[in-house]
């Protein structure tokens, strides 16, 4: 059993050099254990139910499929493990993708150790981190680019909502957590996404992570 207090992290990047240099985080913060390694789709699954770490980091492209499906069959299993996409694609639909997916982030492979350390902490926390470059561009189509907070037009039990939302829940289960009717629940998703102009769940929930006080926005 690993001490009360370490953080249990599994690579998935099918490039063991990659690999390598994500392994020194654990220089920079003791309590990371590098608790396995995987380089596919499948072995990333098999990985992580046997390891069932608190943290994945995660490459896009595998050569058996992509994260974002082993992210999306990980979360089934292994609801409270949280994933960080790292990735050379700034790629729209990529980061919507992760988003539905279930991912807690998104971050180029170009950040440094110390980045990837305080997203890390950041995501157990209970926030979300998102590369600003790679979200740039589908905040824009989002919200046409206007720069205010759009979270502001929401009332605080439709943020409330959201919140339940952007973890991914489903209508019922949002309305058990928060002691409503599933009707309820419905009405005040169909207000919150009139108010953020979106029509997707998806597209609500990266706003939701991109604008809210315990997002990790920093360049």
């Amino acid at each position: 059993m690993k001490p009360k207090d370490t953080i249990a992290v599994l690579l998935v990047d099918d490039h063991p050099v990659v690999r390598d240099g994500l392994s020194r985080i654990q220089e920079l913060e003791p309590r990371i254990q590098i608790v396995g390694e995987a380089g596919t789709v499948k072995s990333a699954v098999e990985v992580a139910r046997q390891l069932r770490p608190d943290m994945i980091l995660m490459d896009v492209r595998l050569p058996d499929g992509d994260g974002i499906e082993a992210c999306r069959q990980i979360k089934e299993f292994l609801p409270e493990t949280r994933i960080l996409f790292l990735t050379s694609y700034s790629d729209n639909q990529l980061v919507l993708a992760s988003v539905e997916a279930g991912g807690d982030g998104y971050l180029l492979k170009e950040s440094g150790a110390r980045r990837i350390v305080e997203a890390i902490h950041s995501i157990l926390s209970g926030g979300s981190v998102f590369d600003p470059v790679a979200t740039r561009g589908v905040l824009r189509n989002l919200r046409g680019g206007r720069v205010a907070n759009p979270l502001d037009a929401l009332a605080a039990h439709e943020r409330r909502v959201l919140a339940e939302v952007a973890q991914g829940k489903t209508d019922k289960e949002v309305a058990v957590a928060l002691n409503l009717t599933t009707k309820t629940a419905r009405n005040y998703l169909d207000h919150i996404f009139r108010k953020l102009k979106v029509h997707t769940r998806t597209e609500a929930a990266l706003i939701f992570a991109r604008f809210n006080q315990r997002i990790d926005l920093s360049e």
